[in-house]
């Protein structure tokens, strides 16, 4: 029985260890296309700010910060 035993517990480090690093492999992805996306929304973000909201003189995020105290 011991054998047994033995050779369960190596079929289930290896399972567990193959899924370990299927979800490392996902979760990794899933993080890149967050980025991906976050970076994109905030490039377009920040030049609609500059080209429509933003006063003279006034810097992309000083016309984000007063907008947001407007929204209050």
């Amino acid at each position: 029985m011991g054998k047994l035993k033995d050779v369960n517990k190596k079929i289930e480090e290896t399972v567990v260890g193959g899924y370990k690093k299927i979800e490392e492999t996902v979760v990794d992805g899933y993080k890149k296309v967050e980025d991906t996306v976050v970076s994109g929304y905030k490039k377009v973000e920040d030049k609609f700010v500059d080209k429509f909201l933003k006063k003279d003189g006034e810097t992309v995020e000083e016309a984000k910060e007063r907008i947001k105290k407007e929204q209050e």
